[in-house]
């Protein structure tokens, strides 16, 4: 399980004693950031909703930090509005289907590891 700075939300390696980011000494035992206190944390009825209703541009993997998944979603929109094809179809149940998991909690993690937020 990935840890992270509770000063800071640096991740941290698995025998790191110092945070690279701010220095604070890290704990022996497992080191959380506080998710409300921390400016990083993405919300997640925030990505679920984008994910809904403009998920097929990508914007909800764009603000998670998911910028591959996200360029696919975009371009597989774009391509099929060119050829007018099954494209849009394709990429609008695609990030439908990840916004009902990602208000249902089976994805529940940003691309750095961190949880999302309530």
């Amino acid at each position: 399980m990935a840890k992270f700075c509770v000063h800071c939300g640096e991740k941290l390696g698995e025998k790191d004693v110092f945070c690279s980011k701010c220095g604070a000494t890290v704990e022996g035992k497992e080191t959380r950031v506080e998710i409300v206190n921390n400016p990083d944390t993405k919300s997640k009825l925030g990505a679920g909703l984008l994910a809904i209703f403009v998920g097929a541009f990508g914007v909800h993997n764009f603000y998670l930090g998911y910028n591959g998944k996200a360029v696919a979603q975009l371009l597989l929109t774009l391509v099929g509005w060119i050829l007018c094809g099954l494209g849009p179809i394709a990429a609008v149940i695609w990030s439908f289907i990840e916004g009902i998991m990602i208000l249902a909690g089976s994805i529940d993690k940003d691309a750095d590891g961190r949880p999302l937020k309530d």
